[in-house]
């Protein structure tokens, strides 16, 4: 394999759809209203992805410093740990995105004023200090809710205050879509690392609770995803056909059958590329759904 494979590897290119879909949910809720500027939707997408690039950067370096990526690690290979990157070279990488999303703040900050940078400025924050620090919020059992918000809700509702210059109720409901299934990803991943983590002190919900707790949340991230379109429909006066995005939970009742049935990490790490795909497809649908 090349270094070129190696670096896109290292970026868990089956997981962006975290960072992508509430860019797109986001920029279609402001299509629709009849505002769109497709260089501010190619800057707010840039954004996203090196917030979230930078972030697996920073995963794979701290975890392995902090001890908590080991040669038994049941998910997708750390590049570090493997030998295959160097420590010193991945942490560089990591400060490049970081500081090549702060340059695209710049820019959004042109558009959405001042007070944008506020938010901006905590998600590229909250990327290094995910697993870097003396208190990192990957070892403290407080990153879901900080995904959800991230992820989820500030993301979609930044998105569309970027295109339409207003803070929409559609846009906050909407975005809990994307953020309930990037926490789905993000319990998955602890439920399948949940012995290695115990080890390395790193105190998810599914090791300070136990993995019935971590299977009840996942259950409740991927169900909850679904409502989300019911409440657009009902709520936000959005068109019937948004529910076409509920339909997604039909491939994902397999999905939540196999974690509830999964007996230990190596049952879940297949389960991991099927989450995102569901997502996809999630996002896929309401697009579609919401554009018709």
């Amino acid at each position: 394999m090349t270094t070129a494979t190696y670096w896109i590897e290292s970026t868990r290119p089956k997981t962006l759809i975290a960072s992508l879909s509430p860019v797109l949910i986001g920029t279609v809720l402001a299509f629709k209203s009849h505002s769109f500027s497709l260089l501010t939707f190619i800057a707010t997408l840039l954004f996203a992805l090196l917030i979230q690039v930078g972030t697996n950067f920073a995963n794979d370096y701290f975890d392995f410093i902090k001890g908590a990526d080991t040669a038994s690690r049941k998910g997708p290979r750390r590049l570090v740990q493997a030998g295959l990157i160097s420590p010193q070279t991945m942490r560089r990488a990591t400060h490049i995105m970081f500081c090549l999303s702060a340059f695209i703040m710049i820019y959004l900050a042109s558009i959405g004023g001042l007070w944008i940078v506020v938010p901006l400025l905590i998600s590229i924050a909250l990327g290094y200090l995910y697993t870097a620090g003396p208190y990192p919020l990957a070892y403290l059992g407080i990153s879901d809710i900080f995904v959800f918000l991230f992820f989820g809700l500030m993301a979609t509702v930044g998105t569309t205050y970027l295109q339409t210059a207003r803070i929409s109720m559609t846009a906050l409901i909407a975005g809990m879509g994307p953020g309930f299934l990037s926490m789905a990803l993000l319990v998955l991943n602890n439920l399948r690392d949940i012995e290695e983590d115990r080890e390395a002190q790193k105190k998810t919900l599914p090791v300070r609770f136990g993995s019935s707790f971590g299977k009840g949340q996942f259950l409740v991230c991927i169900l909850g995803a679904g409502t989300v379109p019911v409440a657009l429909f009902l709520w936000a006066d959005a068109s019937a056909y948004v529910l076409i995005a509920s339909l997604y939970i039909i491939p994902a009742l397999s999905l939540m059958k196999g974690v509830l049935g999964a007996q230990n990490g190596k049952d879940l790490a297949p389960l991991f590329p099927k989450t995102g795909k569901v997502f996809h497809l999630y996002t896929f649908l309401f697009l579609v759904g919401y554009l018709v």
